[in-house]
């Protein structure tokens, strides 16, 4: 199951079930990490590392995975990795990793800032950065809408870590405006034809 949210205007988000490490969107572009580096025409920079299995009071590997991952920040404690695309987006992915109130991520067009989510903003998911529990763990999609863009994102942590693995991007068209009107007058429909033979 899927469950959505929106927590800024231009910005809705959605937790996918339980056991889902990628992106269920048709035509987005993966980036596992696995070749060691960001994709061809990615630039990535900052302060995080790729790296694999755990490390004690550094960084977890995410629950359920096995593979390379990224961890944000690393070397250091406080940081912000910035994740520049080779265009302009409406949908960003990731599995998040022990999802802590100190992580967030942000996004960007041409500088400026779009919008963006603390760890704490992603209910129903804990905040409490559970290294081995699914309440923590999740993979977490973030889709602009009324035509809003992306082109670079930034994960920032003030503490360690920020896991995450398997981040997709995608350009995907929006429903029409007249067919979310559309289904909203049929629901008003819908409604005042119950109340009235109730």
């Amino acid at each position: 199951f899927v469950i959505s949210f929106s927590a800024v205007s231009a910005i809705d988000y959605s937790v996918s079930g339980v056991g889902v490490y990628t992106s269920e969107v048709a035509g987005a572009t993966t980036m596992d990490f696995n070749s060691g580096a960001c994709n061809t025409g990615v630039s990535c920079s900052g302060a995080g590392q790729i790296v694999t299995g755990s490390a004690s009071g550094l960084y977890a590997q995410p629950y359920g995975t096995s593979s390379a991952y990224l961890s944000v920040p690393n070397p250091i404690r406080s940081g912000t990795y910035t994740i520049g695309l080779n265009g302009d987006y409406n949908y960003y992915g990731l599995y998040w990793g022990s999802v802590d109130s100190y992580n967030s991520i942000a996004f960007y067009l041409d500088g400026g800032y779009v919008g963006g989510f603390t760890g704490s903003d992603l209910g129903p998911l804990l905040a409490d950065g559970n290294q081995g529990s699914w309440a923590s763990n999740r993979y977490i999609n973030f889709m602009f809408t009324g035509g809003d863009l992306f082109d670079t994102v930034a994960l920032t942590s003030t503490n360690y870590a920020f896991e995450s693995d398997n981040h997709a991007y995608a350009r995907v068209p929006e429903p029409p405006v007249f067919v979310l009107l559309a289904v909203g007058l049929v629901g008003l429909v819908f409604t005042r034809r119950h109340l009235m033979h109730s």
